[in-house]
């Protein structure tokens, strides 16, 4: 759901030259812009390492829900492929911007009490630190899909159909609430000019709308 967005977002922007998708199943979406890899082994980049160079921007969209999941294997899919990841396109991009979709609630001390948090903290922290030459951590609250987008989380997909009446109302604790149209904008926002933090939450990622 966010990446679809974020990459509707680059189609549109005058700003944006190239974008390159790297998913698992197509997106469906065929653009003069767009270069699409399908790739199914997202922990071996060897058999595509030579198409991701050249870059100046990435937007790192990919999630898992830690429902029903142990530490271990929660950590392999969130900690562990993300910093892989990062660890590929810096090598080949030295003067990348990456930017990465947390979440609200995420423990940057990573001794919290909740799992998912504390992880996710760890992430975070991890990429800072790793040397791009910006970093930023997108930690929306209710994302509200727009342009025709679903997500693919049945619980998520679940919880927006119960909620999206209410939006109106939600809208006014934009502290808490942003839509994939905004978050789009904020990512080629920040990978366009240096924004005063590192660490965005909801009521930052607004004030790109």
């Amino acid at each position: 759901m966010v990446g679809k967005g974020v990459l509707l977002e680059c189609l549109d922007s005058p700003e944006v030259e190239h974008v390159l998708v790297v998913n698992r199943s197509s997106v469906g979406i065929t653009h003069p812009k767009l270069k699409e890899i399908i790739h199914k082994d997202f922990f071996d980049w060897s058999a595509i390492r030579d198409q991701l160079n050249g870059y100046t921007a990435c937007y790192f969209c990919l999630g898992v829900s830690s429902v029903g999941m142990n530490e271990v294997d929660y950590r392999r899919m969130t900690y562990e492929l993300t910093l892989g990841f990062a660890r590929e396109v810096l090598a080949l991009n030295h003067e990348m911007t990456f930017c990465y979709v947390s979440g609200a609630g995420t423990d940057s001390t990573e001794n919290g009490r909740l799992m998912w948090a504390r992880v996710k903290g760890k992430t975070e922290n991890d990429l800072l630190a790793l040397g791009f030459k910006d970093a930023y951590m997108f930690r929306p609250g209710f994302i509200q899909p727009m342009r025709g987008i679903k997500s693919k989380t049945a619980m998520y997909q679940g919880i927006y159909n119960i909620i999206s009446p209410f939006y109106g109302l939600l809208r006014r604790l934009p502290k808490y609430v942003t839509n994939t149209v905004t978050l789009g904008k904020a990512m080629i926002g920040v990978a366009l000019k240096e924004y005063e933090r590192k660490v965005l939450e909801s009521m930052d990622i607004n004030t790109f709308n």
